[in-house]
């Protein structure tokens, strides 16, 4: 049985995780986000054209190092415990 503590706290409400955790989840998708956001662009004027600016730092490493610390956060939300 949960006690009334536990109802107070928004535990035990049926969720897999606790409140904390989702919260934590969205910030981790956002940045997810954000790394994908930095990949746009690079598009050429003209389809007959070659465009270099798709090999930017940007778009070459900065971007994948985001998703990834973004996809690395997530996992840490999933794993972390609330604590007590």
């Amino acid at each position: 049985m949960s006690t009334k503590k536990e109802k107070e706290k928004g535990e035990n409400t049926g969720f897999a995780l606790p409140r904390e955790n989702y919260r934590l989840l969205g910030i981790g998708f956002l940045i997810i986000v954000a790394g994908f956001l930095l990949m746009l662009g690079g598009k050429s004027e003209s389809p007959d054209k070659f465009s270099e600016d798709i090999f930017s730092f940007r778009r070459i490493t900065l971007a994948p190092l985001v998703v990834l610390g973004g996809f690395i956060f997530e996992i840490w939300a999933i794993m972390r415990k609330p604590k007590q």
